[in-house]
Formats: C-alpha cells, sequence, structure tokens
C-alpha cells in the first residue's frame, strides 16, 4: 500500500470540462464526491464529502473550467454558480429520463382507483373492436337482448311451448338459452363440438391455451372431429378474452400500466392495446400526460430545445406538474443538456470502477488510498 501511494501525482493540465457526481461511502449514511476530467475520461480528484460548501472551495481552485456536467442534485449546481458563474452546467440526459419515468409513474399510482374501476368494467367499447369483431359484437348484443327477454319469462314460470310460439324461435335454441349456453361474444356455428364444449371449457379455464393440446386430449375421449374445429374454437375465445374483460377485479400493477402507455402501439398485444385503450377513456388527463412523455423523451433523444419553453408551459398544470417547476427551476442546464454534447456518464462509469475497488479492498480503504488506486492509475 506504500508503494501504491507513492505512485500518486497530480493531474498532468488544468481540466476544461469536468463531470462531478456523489459516491456512497457507506450507503444512504456517508457520501464523496468525485470528479472526472470528460475530455481525457480520467479521474482527477475525490473529496470525501459532498457538502456544497467543500466543492465549491475545490471549483475556486479551477477558474479555467468551462464546462460542469452533473446530475440533479441541487447542492452541486448551487456550488457551481457560485465559484464558477461562467462556467457552462450540463445536467445529464439519462437522470431526465429516469425522473420523468418516475413521475409518470407516481401519476398512474394515485390513478389506480379510477383505474381499477375501468379495467373491470364488462360491457366492450366497439370503437376498440375491428370491422368483423364489430358485426359479431352487434349480433352478441341483440343476442342477449333475446335470452334476457326469454329467461325472465322462464323465471315467471312461462313453459317452453309457449315461449317457442311468443318469440317464434325454435324449441332448441329455447332451451340452449335457459340453461345458459348461448353467451359467447364471437359466435360461429359449431357443429361436431357442441358435445365436448363443457370439457373444453374447463381445459380452457386450467390454463391450456394450445389448440393442438386440446383436440389431442378430446381425441383421446373418443372425439372424432378435425383440429382445424378446435382451432377455430380456440382462436375466438382468445378475441373474447381480449376484446371483453372478466370483470373480476383484476388489474395489472401501476408499473406495469406505466410501462404499457409508455411503450409504441404497434409494439402491444391486441389485450394490451385494448387495456391502454381503457385506461385513457376513463383518464383522459393520464392520456394527456402521456403524450407530454412522449413528447419530452423525443427531446432528450433527438437534442433538440426548439420546444421546451412550449411544454413546460403544458407540463405545468399535468399530472407531472412537480417535474416541470424542476425543470424551470434549472432551465438553463437543461438547454444545454438538449444542445451540448457534453454527458456525464463517463463519471458514471468511473463510479462504477470506484465501487469496484472498494469491493476488492472489502470497504477498508480510507480516501488517500482510493485516490492512489483511482487517480495514480487513470
Amino acid at each position: 500500500m506504500r508503494s501504491v501511494r507513492i505512485a500518486m501525482r497530480p493531474p498532468v493540465s488544468a481540466p476544461r470540462g469536468i463531470g462531478i457526481d456523489d459516491w456512497a461511502w457507506r450507503r444512504g449514511q456517508r457520501y464523496g464526491t468525485l470528479i472526472c476530467d470528460l475530455e481525457r475520461r480520467q479521474v482527477i480528484d475525490l473529496i470525501p464529502d459532498r457538502e456544497p460548501e467543500t466543492v465549491e472551495a475545490w471549483l475556486r481552485r479551477q477558474p479555467q473550467i468551462e464546462v460542469v456536467a452533473r446530475d440533479r442534485n441541487g447542492g452541486y449546481g448551487g456550488a457551481v454558480t457560485r465559484a464558477l458563474p461562467q462556467a457552462v452546467q450540463v445536467v445529464d440526459r439519462w437522470h431526465f429520463l429516469e425522473n420523468v419515468s418516475a413521475a409518470f409513474l407516481a401519476a398512474v399510482r394515485r390513478s389506480m382507483p379510477t383505474i381499477r374501476r375501468s379495467v373491470g368494467a364488462t360491457e366492450v367499447d366497439p370503437a376498440l373492436l375491428t370491422a368483423a369483431e364489430r358485426l359479431h359484437y352487434d349480433g352478441f348484443q341483440r343476442r342477449q337482448h333475446t335470452n334476457e327477454t326469454i329467461r325472465c319469462m322462464a323465471r315467471e314460470g312461462v313453459p317452453i311451448k309457449r315461449i317457442v310460439r311468443t318469440t317464434g324461435l325454435s324449441r332448441g335454441l329455447v332451451r340452449r338459452i335457459v340453461r345458459g349456453e348461448r353467451d359467447d361474444v364471437f359466435r360461429v356455428r359449431q357443429n361436431s363440438l357442441t358435445l365436448w364444449l363443457p370439457r373444453l371449457e374447463d381445459d380452457w379455464a386450467a390454463g391450456c391455451r394450445n389448440a393442438t393440446e386440446l383436440w389431442r386430449r378430446l381425441r383421446a375421449l373418443g372425439y372424432g372431429g378435425s383440429l382445424r374445429v378446435v382451432g377455430e374454437w380456440a382462436t375466438r375465445q382468445r378475441r373474447a378474452e381480449s376484446a371483453m374483460l372478466a370483470g373480476n377485479g383484476k388489474c395489472p400493477p401501476a408499473r406495469r400500466i406505466a410501462q404499457l402507455m409508455t411503450s409504441a402501439r404497434n409494439h402491444l398485444s391486441k389485450a394490451d392495446a385494448v387495456l391502454v385503450a381503457q385506461v385513457e377513456a376513463a383518464l383522459p388527463a393520464l392520456a394527456a400526460t402521456r403524450l407530454l412523455v412522449d413528447r419530452f423523451v423525443t427531446m432528450v433523444r433527438n437534442g433538440t430545445a426548439g420546444d421546451l419553453t412550449e411544454w413546460l408551459v403544458e407540463a405545468a398544470t399535468s399530472e407531472i406538474a412537480s417535474f416541470s417547476r424542476g425543470l424551470v427551476a434549472d432551465q438553463a442546464a437543461v438547454v444545454a443538456a438538449l444542445t451540448e454534447p457534453w454527458s456525464n456518464g463517463q463519471t458514471e462509469g468511473q463510479i462504477n470502477r470506484l465501487k469496484t475497488i472498494k469491493r476488492q479492498m472489502y470497504g477498508r480503504a480510507n480516501i488517500e488510498l482510493l485516490k492512489a488506486r483511482l487517480v495514480a492509475a487513470s
């Protein structure tokens, strides 16, 4: 360790652009500060704490610094402003994406009671269906009205023969309605499967969703129909589940809903797309917030700040208003982050290297030894 400390040497030249970030001596209790030369991609100093006064004193000894890349820590920003008022401050872009995602997740969590009610609805929005599915659904609604009429007559004790005469329907159809056998959404003609429907529905409810496996199980019991008939039935069941939610009170967690809402729609399955549409129909404010998040992510990824002022005005009255207020308070650094090529990613990488070195020494290294192993080895 003496030989390592002897190898310590000061930086070759004064840095022009630096990255600054904190690192943990012990997570949640004690922190230090790492300063990285962004041009030479090397650590130039370690500070044993992250107090703004200590960082400010270090910066005052480096008046030639022109660019400081940092995270959204207000303490570092104030220290840079006081010590180097002429320096350009650049907020790390990765923290933008992390913070706006966290803000949107918080908005989804606040809206979960309404989301649970909307997801638990048993009604289908026809606007969410394709043209072919809408035809099926219109027929389903007519059948539901007829079914309810016949069941009311049956509950009142009207004989099936009189129901047949009154409605003009066949005796077999009236019997199926009374028994509850005509409630599927996407209905097609059924022939050889009619007698095997109870077994199919039991296997489907048990989790078997593969049409070939369902057909094999029926064949073992004596079913003589083809695989195509079973495959059509399984496809119809999947469509019904996608378009009509079960209404059993189950709802995906807030993190999953936020992920689905911020994903590209062409990457979602039909069931997920219907879920997102249900949520956005019930919560227009959350849908508008999702559009704001998409616009902000586009600005960060494309490096454009022209629409930032307008975006901040719109976001001030949205579900992520607290996030937008934080950007307004640090707007100059935000604009620099969207337009300047500097990034704090190099500093984050050096902190990961520091963590590895600390683990190699079982966390027992003091500040001088850490400097020797980081600065001298750079």
